[in-house]
């Protein structure tokens, strides 16, 4: 019942850490976190690595890959994204999303984005996609966000924000000229 335009298109999202969870969340009225066990027995799960096929499974899912639709690399990433019951991944906020963005929009390569991504490191997200993995996830508490802890993350993810941007702009110099363009990566004949 989740957006479509996720991470890894619909699917239960959860982080790994408590800190990053409230910073995603604190913005809303009412906030609150849940602690969740989770046993991973007798379920398939694909890991993704902050690499070229984690970037564009994330650009497909968000809606940025539509005239690559067709091309046999941009097939076989998203049918191998669906045929598990869980996802461990890294996060892509949305200032990472707009790295990907900037790959996608040929303004930075393949290698220039995978290094500023990895500059912003916001840890691992599992995402369940199947009942079968949904059966295996177990709510352990449920607390309530304060504001003075809204206002303490809100804070956080400012200071976050600007140390993040200063990374990117650091990693783009330094692997300028390194790497392939998207139009190199996937080639026009594939266009769709």
């Amino acid at each position: 019942k989740s957006k479509l335009n996720n991470d890894f298109g619909q699917g239960f999202y959860a982080g790994e850490s408590y800190d990053q969870s409230v910073s995603f969340i604190c913005g809303f009225p009412k906030s609150c976190v849940y602690f969740l066990d989770f046993n991973p027995q007798d379920l398939k799960c694909r890991k993704y690595n902050l690499d070229q096929d984690w970037m564009l499974t994330i650009a497909f899912y968000r809606g940025s890959l539509n005239k690559y639709k067709n091309h046999p690399l941009i097939k076989n990433i998203i049918s191998n994204s669906r045929n598990y019951d869980y996802i461990i991944a890294p996060i892509a906020d949305n200032r990472m999303y707009q790295v990907i963005n900037s790959f996608i929009y040929g303004e930075i390569t393949d290698e220039q984005c995978k290094h500023c991504l990895a500059a912003t490191n916001l840890g691992n997200q599992y995402v369940f996609l199947s009942e079968k993995s949904i059966e295996h996830l177990y709510i352990l508490e449920r607390r309530y966000i304060s504001n003075m802890e809204k206002e303490h993350y809100i804070s956080m993810k400012t200071n976050d924000l600007k140390l993040g941007e200063d990374k990117v702009k650091i990693a783009k110099i330094q692997y300028r000229g390194k790497g392939k363009y998207i139009d190199e990566l996937l080639k026009e004949e594939y266009l769709s």
